[in-house]
């Protein structure tokens, strides 16, 4: 049997099982119990769910009827852990241990799902039951790169095999290595690690470039505050950026790679190890892969969490055991990369685009997203919105498709301020860039970028001054301190901010904070120096009365600028002594059923008080 004949027996006969999850099946009395195991619901008890599901059905005899599934991250990580049943696709949200038994008894046996633990909005008013990929949060999602995550074992190779998988890594090895970098190209992929650069000139540059050893470098060194996109695909469909690499080292002429992974993501590295040892075992990794010439191999490098190593150059640094900082640029790795050999390096949701566009051709990706952004982005979704999770839409889509239509919008009847999009890298938009379109140059152009796809949701109780604030000190203690714009001026603008939120201020505050930042933009080493100044530059050009209020009137505008406000007990006080217990300095004075009094120099401003009265008698100003 060849190679090919074993992968497409291997896929007949898986798919006939997994029909079920794609609804094919409904009159059988089979079912396939899907358990998010990504790391989210795994700390919420995921895996002694799946253990309980396992005795449940062995003890009421259900074992040839039902199977049970663990999955990668079904995206929707507010509701988890989540347990979805096909071929239903009934969706079980914030499933405790004991409601276990209970769906065992009524749905696995009784064939009824139980509508009082289902996600809510898949329970019509007339109590019918929607599919849970028609639910809100999904409905205008587009699953690319997140396709086969929540829906196959990443444990198992065959699923992924019976979902086409390693289709298009055979279809390559019968074209020419210049016509598949074309396909890459005319497809109009971008890359999703923020820069947004063409992949399929990167390939090609590394193509063009000659010598005997050339490699393939994938960057899962996710790093972003809140970030969890390209964790959450090595967790769900490890072998999609397999097939991927596979595929890229066959095009540029390299037998080599390196997963580059953060050590912080256990879950991620054991599932993307387990899963090369079963394409080495399927022949699908090593020599003569599809009984040709081609041979490549991978291997998997663990960094130490520093967020300069998602620069490329910091990163190849990393691999080759030195420490991890950035080289000035040209030569680009394409021409001289790892140990000094042309390398491609494209982060995990680029990869994870790259069989798709195999199989289905460049124009099926042209057919996705705006002109000049192709296909779709995966956002990790979080901040102060409803539906927090890991998302996939369409570039184009606008903010407030993603923050009202996918995200539910925003808690306890607030109002939307600001969202920050890009990470560290990007910036804030506000209420009046809801209807801009995702996209790489529409981003730019407001004072924002892609980044790598994290998306966090402000209301009107953040301080735009305090969140630039936040981003500037993570990049001040992730400055890897090679090039003195970036070391000495992110921290001068880091000491800038920290005056100014705690009223200490000067409005030529404000000048020099655009002037260093501009600078800084101009003559950092690497891009995450140069990038550093955005969220301090797009606050200032959109929420600068936010600053002015904090210089002029030595006042924090939302109240969350702890030296910048005042707690004082309003008359309501029944001189209960809760809140003068509570203080750790005491503060507060008064003697019983007599109105208290907060010494403001004592005072620290820890809050402390204000959730032990139980007249709402304390507030801050």
């Amino acid at each position: 049997m060849t190679a090919l004949e074993k992968l497409n027996n291997t896929k007949q006969i898986t798919m006939k099982n997994l029909e079920l999850r794609l609804g094919k099946q409904a009159g059988d009395n089979k079912r396939h119990v899907l358990i998010c195991e990504g790391t989210g619901c795994l700390s919420a008890d995921a895996a002694k769910i799946e253990g309980i599901f396992a005795d449940e059905v062995k003890k009421n005899n259900l074992a040839d009827s039902v199977e049970i599934v663990r999955t990668g991250c079904f995206g929707y990580c507010q509701v988890g852990p989540i347990v979805i049943i096909y071929p239903e696709g009934s969706f079980y949200s914030r499933v405790k241990l004991e409601d276990i038994p209970k769906i065992v008894q009524e749905h696995l046996l009784g064939g009824a799902p139980v509508k009082d633990l289902l996600l809510p909005e898949a329970v019509n008013a007339d109590g019918s039951i929607t599919p849970f990929n028609d639910v809100p949060f999904y409905k205008i999602q587009k699953r690319v790169a997140l396709r086969l995550c929540g829906l196959v074992n990443p444990e198992n190779i065959t699923e992924y095999i019976a979902f086409d998988g390693y289709q298009a890594l055979n279809k390559v090895l019968g074209m020419k290595r210049e016509d598949v970098i074309k396909e890459i190209k005319d497809s109009g992929l971008r890359g999703r690690g923020g820069g947004g650069f063409s992949t399929g000139m990167k390939w090609e540059f590394c193509f063009k470039t000659e010598n005997a050893q050339k490699y393939v470098v994938c960057n899962a060194d996710e790093g972003d505050p809140g970030a969890f996109m390209d964790r959450s695909i090595l967790e769900g469909d490890p072998h999609s950026i397999i097939e991927a690499m596979a595929i890229a080292g066959y095009a540029i002429g390299a037998n080599k790679g390196f997963v580059y992974v953060r050590a912080e993501y256990p879950i991620a590295v054991n599932r993307l190890q387990l899963a090369i040892d079963q394409a080495k075992d399927f022949g699908l990794l090593g020599e003569k892969i599809f009984d040709t010439d081609f041979a490549f191999d991978l291997e998997i490098r663990l960094g130490a969490g520093a967020f300069v190593c998602g620069e490329e150059t910091a990163l190849l640094n990393s691999i080759e055991g030195k420490r991890g900082m950035p080289n000035p640029r040209p030569p680009f790795p394409a021409v001289k990369g790892l140990w000094g050999k042309p390398t491609i390096i494209n982060n995990v949701e680029t990869f994870a685009n790259i069989p798709q566009i195999i199989l289905n051709g460049a124009a099926w990706l042209n057919a996705m997203g705006t002109e000049k952004s192709n296909g779709t982005k995966v956002f990790a979704l979080g901040g102060k919105v409803e539906n927090a999770g890991l998302i996939e839409v369409p570039m184009g889509t606008t903010i407030r498709d993603i923050v009202y239509e996918i995200g539910g919008g925003i808690p306890n009847g607030k109002e939307f301020k600001a969202v920050q999009i890009g990470g560290p890298s990007g910036g804030c938009l506000t209420k009046d860039q809801l209807d801009a379109p995702i996209d790489y140059d529409s981003l730019l152009e407001l004072g924002a970028m892609m980044g790598s796809g994290g998306l966090v949701v402000m209301d009107e109780d953040n301080c735009m001054v305090d969140i630039a604030r936040f981003f500037l000190e993570f990049t001040v203690d992730e400055s890897c301190g090679k090039c003195p714009p970036c070391r000495v001026g992110t921290k001068r603008m880091l000491e800038t901010l920290i005056r100014i939120t705690e009223g200490k201020g000067e409005m030529e505050d404000l000048e020099r904070l655009e002037v260093l930042a501009n600078n800084i933009k101009a003559s950092s080493l690497c891009g995450l120096g140069q990038t550093a100044p955005n969220p301090v530059l797009s606050t200032l050009r959109y929420f600068r009365d936010e600053y002015i209020a904090h210089v002029k009137d030595k006042k924090c505008p939302a109240g969350a600028c702890t030296e910048l406000l005042e707690f004082f007990i309003e008359d309501s006080c029944k001189g209960c002594t809760l809140c003068k217990k509570a203080c750790p300095v005491d503060a507060i004075i008064g003697e019983r059923k007599e109105l208290h009094v907060i010494d403001q120099e004592k005072c620290v401003k820890c809050g402390a008080c204000i959730p032990k009265c139980p007249f709402k008698s304390i507030v801050k100003k």
